[in-house]
């Protein structure tokens, strides 16, 4: 029988790397995000090696797209076993009171607002067949804030918060709900954060070798993959000589 991965943000990063680790692992791919172009490659690519993939391409920041999206998917494509909720990002390091309202809007409308809207789309599916899996891309960040993080740390905290509501509000079925909480992962992240900025973006990494998009999905499969009756509630992923989200040790490599 087919096993379906929806995954959001998936042309990239910590995305692109639990595309390509739940092909390996067997699955049959939904992938989703705004670069179309990179979606069609991706595609193609899987496709060549044998998983079955559909590309859809829109920001989950319009829910109006996101449901005209997943309104295209028919067949066995509508029977989706693991929504995992990466698409997310960061918008600048500016004291909350010189914060930006652009960046302010596009992290909650992405982080926060996409997330729900894509939960609503896809789990009463898995409700009705009592079966499936939702991984949220949460933070270390939502653990507690960091100078600068103010509203990026506040879409985490989010994260965080809605994960445990859906846990709870599944508790009656067999769907289970995870919220994976990475550290320092080497992505085009800080590119993003710093809007553009690579100079300032490849800093974040200096001095400790930061975690990889490989090791998150690594995390993600093998929640997925434990046995039915077992739900992996919560991951907390940071790098070796990382302590929280504001404490790390730098000079090791």
């Amino acid at each position: 029988m087919d096993k379906i991965a929806l995954i959001t943000g998936a042309t990239s990063g910590i995305g692109e790397a639990i595309a390509r680790r739940f092909a390996k692992g067997g699955f049959d791919l939904i992938i989703t995000g705004r670069n179309e172009s990179k979606l069609n490659a991706l595609k193609e690519e899987f496709s060549r090696k044998g998983t079955d993939t559909v590309a859809l391409a829109f920001d989950v920041q319009s829910r109006a797209e996101a449901q005209k999206a997943l309104g295209t998917l028919t067949g066995k494509w509508e029977n989706i076993d693991i929504l995992i909720n990466n698409a997310g990002l960061a918008r600048g390091l500016e004291p909350e009171y010189e914060g930006n309202f652009e960046d302010w809007d596009q992290m909650i409308d992405t982080n926060i607002k996409g997330l729900l809207t894509m939960t609503r789309l896809v789990v009463p599916g898995m409700v009705k067949k009592n079966h499936g899996h939702i991984i949220n891309i949460g933070s270390v960040a939502g653990d507690a804030a960091y100078a600068g993080g103010n509203v990026y740390c506040a879409t985490k905290a989010a994260v965080k918060a809605i994960t445990d509501g859906l846990r709870i509000d599944l508790a009656h079925t067999a769907v289970r709900v995870t919220n994976i909480k990475p550290g320092l992962v080497q992505t085009n992240f800080s590119k993003v954060r710093f809007h553009g900025d690579e100079a300032r973006a490849d800093k974040v990494y200096e001095g400790i070798k930061p975690l990889t998009g490989e090791d998150i999905a690594d995390v993600a499969f093998y929640a997925a993959s434990a046995p039915e009756h077992v739900q992996i509630a919560e991951v907390l992923v940071l790098a070796t000589h990382q302590a929280s989200g504001s404490v790390i040790v730098r000079e090791h490599k």
